[in-house]
């Protein structure tokens, strides 16, 4: 029972962290070098951690988008291609 509660919770944080990430990561990595510089913040290191670890996400969010895009329809766009192979399964 009570390892049943504890991987609940765990699904719980995993999922917070999930959301925050994706919602915050642009806000974070943005906002805390112009708080640094401009409004003079003091240094805290867990804010640099946090910042570290969104400019990872978003290096390889860049990664993920840019280099490992794929195309699977090389010539035509995929609707035509799917367009044609339905006409042609009608007659």
């Amino acid at each position: 029972m009570k390892k049943e509660i504890l991987l609940h919770e765990i699904r719980h944080l995993y999922g917070a962290g999930i959301l925050l990430f994706y919602y915050a990561k642009w806000p974070i990595l943005i906002g805390w070098p112009l708080l640094r510089l401009y409004l003079d913040y003091p240094d805290n290191w867990i804010i640099d951690a946090l910042w570290i670890w969104c400019l990872v996400l978003v290096v390889k969010d860049l990664y993920v988008w840019l280099i490992l895009k794929k195309s699977y329809c090389k010539s035509e766009s995929c609707s035509l291609k799917k367009g044609s192979e339905d006409e042609r399964d009608n007659t």
